[in-house]
């Protein structure tokens, strides 16, 4: 019963994930939620190789396992598709690379979701008002045009000025962040010290104005795995029924 448990657990884990994902099928930036099992420990026994009665090796052992576990959650960091606005305050990252803002605890945090704004200070912000970084102040009325390498243009009255450039970061390991919502995620021991650039330079994408990434959630695959989930926590509650009906046979003959 207990191994037929932990199969039910793992199995509630997984449609929580799925859930989430699909939940989030038109977030901006979105990276779908995969989630990592392991095996428990085993109960050896016969060892493989051990010398029988007969004194000859045996080919194989005897190690019944004890189910299963969650082992971790990884977000999945494969691009989403471009969706075209128009507006030139959307910007999407084409490649590998975070914007990063400062965060909500005031430690640098990263986003993909490239939904620009300018707060009533004039400085551009991400659409959580949380400040780009480094800080681009745009002049009232102004224009905004973004190149592919990041250079923040502003026209005001036909006059064309450089008002800075956005920066990307990377990370070695982006499975490693910390997903803190609102398309925001924190650096950890896992995912590495971040190392920062211009969009474009070797290792970091590019940027394209008046288009968005959306979420790289497919929805007929996590239909799929649904699918497969449910009828795996199925089989298990058929197997912990089974092992209760054995347990109660078993009571009544002991009476």
């Amino acid at each position: 019963m207990w191994i037929s448990k932990t199969g039910v657990q793992a199995q509630d884990a997984k449609l929580q994930a799925i859930a989430n994902n699909l939940a989030n099928v038109n977030t901006v930036g979105f990276k779908r939620d995969r989630v990592m099992f392991e095996d428990l420990f085993y109960q050896v026994e016969r060892q493989p190789g051990a010398q029988g009665e007969d004194g000859a090796a045996a080919p194989a052992g005897v190690q019944l396992g004890n189910g299963t576990r969650l082992v971790g959650t990884q977000k999945v960091f494969t691009n989403g598709g471009m969706q075209t606005t128009g507006q030139n305050m959307d910007v999407a990252i084409v490649g590998q690379g975070f914007l990063q803002v400062e965060g909500p605890n005031g430690r640098p945090a990263y986003t993909r979701a490239g939904q620009l704004q300018v707060n009533a200070e004039g400085r551009l912000t991400n659409a959580q008002g949380l400040r780009i970084q480094p800080e681009i102040t745009v002049p009232a009325g102004a224009t905004l045009t973004i190149s592919e390498n990041g250079t923040v243009t502003a026209t005001v009255n036909g006059t064309p000025n450089e008002l800075g450039q956005l920066r990307l970061t990377n990370f070695t390991n982006p499975t490693g962040l910390l997903a803190l919502g609102d398309n925001l995620y924190q650096e950890t021991t896992a995912s590495g010290a971040p190392t920062e650039g211009l969009p474009g330079a070797e290792g970091l994408g590019k940027i394209k104005q008046g288009a968005l990434e959306g979420s790289n959630v497919q929805v007929v695959e996590e239909m799929v795995d649904m699918i497969a989930a449910q009828r795996t926590y199925e089989m298990n509650t058929k197997v912990l029924s089974a092992a209760d009906s054995m347990l109660q046979y078993l009571s009544q003959a002991v009476r």
